[in-house]
């Protein structure tokens, strides 16, 4: 699917093997493939916020009572760094989670992850667009393990209608509602740019409306000067725009996504809006139950700019997250054995069909169409059916060695401590 990147790969190895163990002990203090859990059985590593994922793995256990898996989840911002000190420490778990990409393919790349045969593990049950994520080389290194993830704009319709403003199509809607937002005292758009990755979905939007989605095409082949292509340095500039305008507010640069305050604002109407991944309904329908069932909640696709060479419907996102297993383990018949049978099993799409996720399974439509949840599963499924390009978060897609220096420069672009120019500068610089 992507151009193999061997420097960034060499890097990587490079920097794992500069890694201590002690350092892993320090900031993780978990066991990893050597199977010193206390069950004397699997260890595997995923985020907080996958509760329904957390389940598959509770079933496994009561069905293995003998070949436990140990389950360690973290935050969000802390979990790449976590998994990257893990594997140069050579006490990765077992089985962890990922957003495939760049970022999986340099694991793969360093002979860090095995490969997942049809032997393993049924793929052809998978939508094939979101498995060519987690495929380097015609082989398969992750199962999907979550829900469709495309990036839409959520609103409160009541603050919305408050202002007499109507949900944007286009970017003038979408400043035109920021000056009347403004006027009523409500924070325009919520926004945790603290954790920068929200930031960068701005700037992923904005160059495949206003260049279409061979520019970044160029950039992931490994076309360093697409960076200068004159979209993104537009896209930036009308980043910079939106924070003059203040469309964000003025704290956005405090909040963190981890602690739910950019999600708080919107259900509690001190925003008007929210650009963020399909996995936000779910939180909002544990946070505040009445706002969903009250009808109070609106979603949409990303504005669209005039004059620009990209198609409305493309999306950007996370075309779902992976499960993937370490090359190291000593228990890769279990690991298998967890991923075939209980990853995205029957059970697990119902689970997350009822919490407002779509997996990337076959053969779900009846299903969408009598759940008490059809108008919002029907509307992300079809986001993705119609996509003629759906983009993998960029920090996901590029090699690790360019992603947290994308991630800096996105951050001072925002804060507006570069240039629109300088953005594109800096990144062709990029390993």
């Amino acid at each position: 699917m992507r151009r193999p990147r061997i420097a960034g790969v060499r890097r990587l190895v490079a920097s794992l093997a500069s890694v201590s163990a002690a350092a892993l002990v320090t900031a993780c203090g978990s066991a990893g493939p050597a199977g010193t859990a206390s069950s004397g059985g699997l260890t595997m590593w995923a985020l907080s916020d996958q509760t329904i994922l957390k389940q598959s793995v509770d079933a496994y256990n009561k069905d293995h009572p003998k070949e436990k898996i140990t389950l360690q989840l973290y935050a969000n911002d802390d979990y790449k760094q976590k998994l990257r000190v893990a594997f140069g420490a050579n006490q990765a778990p077992d089985i962890f989670f990922s957003w495939g990409g760049g970022a999986l393919n340099d694991y793969v790349k360093a002979g860090k992850v095995d490969e997942i045969t049809s032997a393993d593990v049924d793929t052809s049950r998978f939508t094939p667009s979101v498995l060519k994520t987690a495929t380097f080389g015609g082989k398969v290194y992750g199962i999907p393990a979550n829900g469709l993830a495309p990036v839409v704009l959520y609103y409160n319709k009541q603050v919305l209608a408050d202002a007499g403003v109507q949900p944007p199509k286009t970017y003038d809607e979408l400043l035109a509602a920021v000056v009347k937002l403004k006027a009523k005292g409500v924070t325009p758009i919520s926004l945790a740019a603290n954790s920068k990755w929200p930031t960068l979905m701005y700037v992923e939007y904005l160059l495949d409306r206003v260049g279409g989605s061979q520019v970044f095409s160029k950039i992931e082949s490994g076309d360093r000067s697409a960076w200068s292509d004159p979209s993104v340095t537009k896209a930036n500039q009308i980043l910079q725009g939106l924070v003059k305008a203040g469309a964000f507010g003025r704290n956005a640069s405090s909040v963190a996504y981890d602690q739910g305050a950019s999600t708080a604002l919107l259900y509690t109407g001190k925003a008007a809006m929210e650009v963020m991944g399909t996995w936000e309904y779910g939180n909002i329908a544990k946070a505040s139950p009445a706002f969903i069932s009250g009808g109070k909640l609106g979603y949409t696709t990303f504005p669209t700019i005039s004059g620009g060479a990209g198609d409305p419907q493309d999306i950007v996102g996370n075309p779902s997250n992976f499960l993937s297993v370490n090359a190291a383990t000593r228990h890769k018949a279990e690991a298998m054995t967890y991923l075939k049978q209980y990853v995205l099993n029957a059970s697990q799409v119902d689970a997350y069909l009822a919490s407002g996720s779509v997996p990337p399974v076959n053969g779900l439509e009846s299903k969408l169409s009598t759940s008490p949840d059809k108008a919002w599963l029907q509307f992300v499924y079809g986001l993705v059916q119609r996509a003629p390009s759906f983009q993998l978060s960029w920090d996901q897609d590029l090699s690790s060695s360019q992603s947290d220096l994308l991630l800096t420069n996105v951050d001072k672009s925002f804060l507006a401590q570069i240039t629109p120019e300088q953005f594109g500068q800096n990144m062709s610089k990029a390993g």
